[in-house]
């Protein structure tokens, strides 16, 4: 007598495959602490870049001082607004830069490396900023004035919008995910051991002997 098989549903949900050895999520070594510093320092440098050609770029916005008082040279000029909006446009494609620079240096990626890029970004973008005002036009318009009555004469750098200063570690962060997520090296995937395949056989009972 043997005992009744009950053949597999298809409608069972299927079998896990069997766990591979060391296919556990990979830990932080060291090495990915380091190179997160590395790319963290080389981009809060290249903020000085971001200085320079915002101060090179930026339209100028001029004063003019008639002996008693310092006023806008023209009242109804948009370049204020304009002088943010090249700040904006230079961390934007300085953060494209920065994140293919990264992802073509380390294409594995990780999580320590889009902290150090999104770390370095944001310290980028002070530098950027502080070093554009320093590099840029005095802002004493007491002692600028001395130029002379009538004559006009350059106003310091001013960023209104203090929210430009996301636009590089969002660009880079951003840019960096998506190459990461379509270009980024993967593990093949694990084929299942097991699995329902469509067609069941039932076993074969055991041949009664022969009566005598």
């Amino acid at each position: 007598m043997t005992e009744a098989v009950t053949p597999p549903s298809p409608f069972d949900p299927p079998s896990l495959p069997p766990e591979k050895p060391g296919g556990t999520a990979r830990s932080v070594t060291p090495e990915d602490v380091r190179d997160a510093a590395v790319v963290a320092l080389a981009i809060g440098v290249a903020g000085l870049l971001l200085g320079a050609l915002w101060v090179w770029l930026a339209p100028r916005v001029q004063y003019v001082a008639n002996g008693e008082s310092v006023f806008l040279r023209n009242s109804e000029s948009e370049a204020r607004i304009a002088s943010d909006g090249t700040f904006v446009l230079l961390s934007v494609g300085l953060g494209v830069l920065s994140a293919v620079g990264v992802f073509l240096w380390r294409r594995a990626g990780g999580v320590p490396l889009v902290i150090g890029l999104a770390v370095g970004s944001c310290f980028a973008a002070l530098v950027g900023w502080r070093f554009g005002l320093w590099l840029g036009p005095t802002s004493d318009l007491a002692a600028a004035a001395k130029a002379g009555q009538g004559v006009p004469f350059d106003a310091p750098l001013q960023l209104l919008a203090h929210g430009a200063l996301l636009a590089w570690p969002m660009a880079a962060v951003l840019v960096h995910l998506g190459l990461t997520a379509l270009w980024s090296p993967r593990e093949p995937d694990s084929v299942p051991g097991y699995g329902w395949s469509g067609y069941y056989q039932a076993p074969q009972a055991d041949a009664e002997p022969p009566r005598g």
